[in-house]
């Protein structure tokens, strides 16, 4: 699936089951909180801070998706083409770091 399309699907389940999107600020709060609940996971399963049994069951993919979820929200309803963006920001990244991150003796 490309960012277009789900793009196009979230807009199709906002519509369908959300009645409407909730406002930019909310959906900025929301985002926050899913970025947070992975940066959880992240710290417990794969950094230094001990893991509690309460997080084991938790679904980094699920979070992850979660976090999308928002941003696709966001997209969809401040009119940004995301598909367009992520090309071009792709573009830009490839002709900028390659060599930088090439040469970045700490990546070897």
């Amino acid at each position: 699936m490309d960012i277009k399309n789900a793009q196009e699907q979230v807009d199709t389940w906002i519509k369908t089951h959300g009645v409407r999107y909730f406002n930019e600020l909310t959906n900025m709060a929301q985002l926050t909180e899913e970025v947070g609940e992975v940066a959880r996971i992240i710290a417990r399963r794969y950094g230094e801070q001990s893991e509690k049994e309460s997080d084991k069951s938790k679904d980094l993919a699920e979070e992850l998706a979660d976090v999308m979820f928002v941003v696709l929200c966001l997209a969809n309803q401040t009119g940004v083409d995301l598909q367009e963006a992520f090309d071009k920001k792709l573009d830009l990244k490839a002709k900028r770091d390659h060599q930088r991150h090439h040469n970045n003796k700490k990546l070897h």
